[in-house]
């Protein structure tokens, strides 16, 4: 089992900026890739970006793309989301998730691991 555990959400107003941390513990190294998901108020949890452990390559829903960054650190076993520009439409519950697929696979069922989620809210 793996467990995954986020941090860091909160208030902000539009144009501020975030950084989410995920904390992984347990099996971590059965799994090749850790992401993010958000889930907005009646809509559909949705795929922010992801990363892989060993290599660092990353991929990018294009709602965020260029405005947020994920990274980990192995040492800690952490992914973190750097969102910078946040925007109203950020507003969500972000989840951590982490998957064992070699390639970068978007949708839910690739995730086999979650966190509890973190609420971010962004003010106009």
């Amino acid at each position: 089992q793996v467990q995954l555990v986020e941090s860091g959400g909160g208030l902000v107003q539009a144009g501020g900026s975030l950084r989410l941390s995920c904390a992984a513990s347990g099996r971590t190294f059965s799994t090749y890739r850790a992401g993010w998901f958000r889930q907005a108020p009646g809509k559909e949890r949705e795929f922010v970006a992801t990363i892989t452990w060993s290599s660092g390559r990353t991929y990018y829903a294009d709602s965020v793309k260029g405005r947020f960054t994920i990274s980990r650190d192995n040492a800690k076993n952490t992914v973190y989301l750097q969102m910078n520009s946040l925007k109203p439409e950020d507003t969500a519950v972000y989840y951590c998730a982490a998957s064992n697929r070699v390639v970068a696979d978007t949708s839910e069922s690739a995730h086999a691991y979650w966190g509890q989620g973190t609420q971010v809210t962004v003010s106009s």
